[in-house]
């Protein structure tokens, strides 16, 4: 795969880079000012009036400003790549949401080449109503198909034509007042009536009336002729200076076009009446000074916009591509000899094809919009989200107040659902989906992915609060952190089940690599490959490798060090290994550490080559339990070893047993001792068909005990403790053993 990428990269340097005007601002005013300007906006003038139209036109062009400000904020900081908007939401987010964004908007912004298509064909059919539309269509995408193949430098060159074509026609309409000199101000109306959609008789064509509309139905009727800022932004990896020419073009485009549709406003105001504005959408057509260039700027804006969709959409394309997202990405990465997209051009040609085929494109029309409004509003996220981190990396030279990503992205959403909310839940639903497949997809990772210190800076701000609320870790919040230091990747192979059970799902796991010995290559050789197991398994993990002469003294300073971090280990996790000498020696020290700063402690210690066995059943031993634990909620020395099996049962979906043990000369009888084993399971919340027992304790009690593939047991808390004596342990009980010492923090009655 990788081959394939970096032979895209050597061709880069035929690229054609463009400069802020021809790359940017052209085909983004273009887009903007099309086929509504000239058929739909006299239309919307005339059903709310000057005051309303206005309004209309200043939230949508406010939605988009706010918008163009906010990636503009966003260019500025991150080194832009191909691919546009893509690449400023994955570049934040990640690939998985920029790729769950950049898919439907690439397929968007292909369909869109279709609709554009279509809206050209109507137009040239009003002027020549006998000419075959198929004809007109196949034609139309030819030429568009055939200059988009050619090269984008050939589409923005024809564009400069557009573009004074529709100049032309701007003029040709603002200079149709002419006519009507001197103005009649008093045939204004400031406020419109809304009466809606002309209804025209089959048979005649003569408007018979009125399908009513009301202030929104209006304005999404306007807004998408403002959805056009995607034109210039998709050029992202072919302009000299994006970081100059995407806020530049883009900002003086928006606020250039919002000036033109407002003054539009006043000019078919003042040329038609309400009536003549509502039931004729070809008013600035007929009252324009001269029609022919008017109508040239209308099918030239249209056919415009659609070779700007054809000449944007493959680089969106290439840029998926490029970061391994879709199927054959190495295809869709490569260019040609002269750096344009070709495989994603003629991929992009079959999809306006399939498009054309459908002849109609209404019904999904309003989930195009969708997919551009998403891709607007998640640009404003990006912001958003990057303002209130507040981290030292974000550092853009155009810096926006945050209440512009945060007008953007409710404007967004609010004209999503505005528009039609079905079709929203729709297309959300779709980006959802998309992000679900590509969390599964192992993608190339993107360097500046502000998630990282997006939950860094949740986690910070959740410390300081729980700071706030106690100075010390509450035992409703306790969950197994192990620490566990090993010499050799031996100690913790045998382990690994034992530890996956117990940190499964929200434990954690530090490895200590102790460099004492031989080991020191293996360790550095096996303890990524141990963290990576425990990653794909979910399991947070970590590791770090420690210079020491002695295995006690080393892991008690290491335990001294993260004393002071709030996410520390809780509890030491060692496995006893009876074929070597000196673990009391060894170990001794750090149980010692352990009582002494309030951690808990697992010994585990294995009985031959068994292993867990099926990992099917557990047996919990309780021993001393204080006599007023109901009233002081404390079990003593046995809440890590009812958690540690708790756990454990869950995640190997085992059968549990308590095993109480009393002494020979008790007075407390196997029955009085049962109720207040009911008692605690009732307490403790342990599974229902967890099985008591009651024996005595004698030489033989080991025996007494059902069988089990681990047994828990408390370490005693003694000075004096035998390390040796526990090894014997698992020998009696022919299974593993694990040894808990509690850290007084946890409580299983909690």
């Amino acid at each position: 795969m990788e081959p394939a990428l970096n032979a895209s990269n050597k061709k880069k340097s035929k690229v054609k880079y463009f400069g802020t005007f021809q790359g940017v601002f052209t085909p983004t005013v273009l887009t903007i000012l099309g086929v509504i300007m000239y058929i739909r906006h006299p239309w919307v003038i005339g059903n709310a009036g000057i005051a309303g139209a206005a309004l209309i036109v200043l939230i949508s062009i406010g939605i988009t400003l706010f918008t163009s400000l906010s990636m503009a904020s966003m260019v500025t900081n991150i080194r832009i790549e191909s691919g546009g908007a893509f690449s400023i939401i994955s570049q934040s987010l990640g690939l998985e949401i920029g790729g769950s964004i950049g898919i439907p908007l690439y397929l968007a912004q292909a369909c869109v080449v279709a609709m554009y298509i279509f809206g050209l064909r109507e137009g040239w059919v009003w002027i020549f109503p006998h000419h075959n539309p198929i004809l007109i269509d196949a034609v139309t995408f030819a030429l568009i198909a055939l200059i988009a193949g050619i090269s984008a430098d050939v589409a923005f060159k024809i564009q400069y034509v557009i573009m004074a074509i529709i100049v032309g026609s701007l003029v040709s309409i603002i200079g149709g007042l002419w006519q009507y000199f001197p103005l009649d101000a008093d045939q204004l109306q400031w406020f419109g009536e809304y009466q809606g959609v002309p209804v025209h008789d089959p048979e005649t064509g003569v408007v018979t009336g009125f399908q009513e509309m009301n202030f929104w139905t209006v304005f999404a009727v306007f807004f998408p002729a403002v959805t056009g800022i995607m034109a210039g932004v998709n050029m992202s990896g072919e302009l000299r200076d994006p970081r100059k020419s995407i806020p530049a073009g883009t900002i003086i485009a928006v606020v250039l076009t919002g000036i033109i549709y407002l003054v539009l406003i006043f000019v078919a105001s003042m040329m038609a009446t309400p009536e003549e504005l509502v039931s004729d959408y070809y008013v600035f057509i007929d009252k324009a000074l001269w029609k022919p260039v008017v109508l040239a700027g209308l099918l030239g804006a249209t056919f415009s916009s659609g070779l700007s969709s054809m000449v944007g959409a493959p680089r969106i394309l290439l840029a998926l591509g490029q970061k391994n997202i879709l199927p054959k990405s190495p295809f869709f990465a490569k260019v040609g000899a002269n750096g344009e997209p070709r495989n994603a051009i003629f991929f992009t040609m079959v999809v306006v094809v399939f498009s054309l085929l459908f002849r109609d494109l209404n019904a999904i029309a309003p989930l195009i919009t969708m997919f551009f409004l998403i891709t607007y509003a998640m640009i404003n996220v990006v912001v958003l989200i990057e303002q209130s981190l507040d981290l030292p990396s974000y550092r853009p030279m155009l810096k926006v107040p945050i209440i512009v990503p945060l007008l953007g992205t409710i404007g967004c959403f609010f004209v999503m659902f505005i528009i039609n909310p079905i079709v929203s839940l729709v297309a959300i639903a779709i980006v959802v989906a998309f992000y679900a497949m590509l969390l599964n997809k192992y993608l190339i990772r993107t360097k500046g992915d502000v998630r990282s210190g997006m939950f860094t800076a949740i986690a910070d701000w959740a410390t300081k609060i729980s700071n706030d609320l106690s100075t010390k870790k509450e035992a409703r919040a306790w969950q197994p952190e192990l620490l566990v230091p090993i010499e050799s990747p031996k100690e913790i192979k045998g382990a690994y089940r034992l530890i996956y059970a117990l940190t499964y799902p929200k434990g954690s796991i530090k490895v200590l690599g102790m460099l004492l010995g031989g080991e020191e290559q293996r360790l550095r050789a096996y303890l990524p490959e141990l963290m990576d197991s425990f990653h794909q398994a979910k399991i947070s993990s970590s590791y770090t490798l420690v210079d020491g002469d002695d295995f006690g003294k080393t892991v008690s300073i290491s335990m001294q060090a993260l004393e002071t971090a709030f996410f520390k280990p809780n509890i030491i996790f060692l496995k006893l290994d009876e074929r070597k000498d000196g673990l009391q020696d060894k170990y001794l020290p750090i149980i010692y550490e352990s009582k002494k700063r309030n951690w808990g402690l697992l010994i585990l210690a294995t009985y031959e080559t068994v292993g867990l066995g099926i990992e099917k059943t557990i047996n919990v031993w309780l021993d001393v339990i204080p006599e007023d634990w109901e009233e002081r909620l404390d079990l003593g020395n046995n809440d890590l070893a009812l958690l540690t099996g708790l756990i454990i049962c869950e995640n190997w979906k085992a059968q549990l047993n308590i095993i109480k043990t009393v002494r020979e000369d008790s007075q407390v009888s196997e029955e009085e001792m049962q109720g207040q084993l009911q008692q605690m399971k009732t307490l403790v919340r342990m599974p229902r068909n967890t099985q008591m027992h009651v024996v005595r304790r004698t030489p033989g009690m080991w025996d007494q005990a059902p069988s089990a593939d681990l047994n828990i047991l408390e370490l005693p808390d003694k000075d004096n403790l035998d390390l040796k004596r526990l090894q014997e342990i698992p020998n009696k009980l022919r299974t593993a053993c694990l040894f808990t010492l509690d850290s007084n923090i946890e409580n299983a009655l909690v």
